[in-house]
């Protein structure tokens, strides 16, 4: 360092810049701070990746008393809890994209749930009521902009049977899935919470 500091030193002044071979403890060094480096990078993003994993879990959600009590206790009496084909998606099936640049947004995104945890936004039954259409809207908006990807992830278009669907959800489904024209969220709204008050909302009774 301190010869690296001299030669600047002497380039800085048109002196000769002499240049002196490495010593071996130098070489050793610099071998020992890239290894070191690579380790370190290696068990951060191990370390990183655990992590994201751990939050991204059901459990994890639910550990918050104001999840526990409203949200999931009103999912457990719908179909995408218990249904005939066993399938069982958690929370972050629902709220969380699986590629790992749009996880890392959410997750970032989350931070001011967390934030709302901490200083009691929703503490209460009453105070969650209270903000549930905007808790709502919000989570409709994010759905809408990525074409309901996160219904998409278990529903696909391509293995729809018509031929099984009541006559009305068969006529909607090709009227507007299929076409673009609508996506998942703008028709299933409430499917696995309960609405919110939708009162003055265009559309709804």
């Amino acid at each position: 360092m301190a010869g690296a500091i001299v030669r600047l030193w002497r380039w800085f002044r048109g002196l000769p810049v002499v240049r002196t071979a490495l010593k071996p403890a130098s070489t050793l060094s610099l071998a020992f701070l890239t290894l070191g480096g690579f380790a370190a990078g290696i068990i951060f993003w191990g370390s990183f990746n655990t992590a994201l994993e751990a939050t991204n879990t059901t459990e994890f959600c639910i550990s918050c008393h104001e999840m526990e009590s409203n949200v999931y206790q009103e999912l457990q009496g719908t179909i995408h809890f218990v249904n005939r084909s066993g399938v069982h998606p958690g929370c972050p099936d629902f709220h969380v994209l699986h590629e790992w640049t749009n996880k890392i947004a959410r997750k970032m995104q989350a931070s001011k749930e967390v934030w709302g945890h901490i200083f009691g936004s929703i503490s209460t039954r009453e105070k969650f009521l209270g903000l549930r259409r905007h808790l709502a809207e919000r989570e409709w908006a994010r759905m809408e902009a990525n074409d309901s990807l996160q219904c998409r992830n278990c529903h696909s278009d391509e293995s729809m049977d018509l031929a099984k669907q009541n006559p009305r959800a068969a006529q909607a489904h090709e009227r507007f899935l299929f076409t673009g024209e609508r996506t998942c969220i703008d028709c299933h709204k409430g499917i696995a919470h309960r609405l919110p008050d939708m009162s003055g909302v265009p559309g709804w009774q």
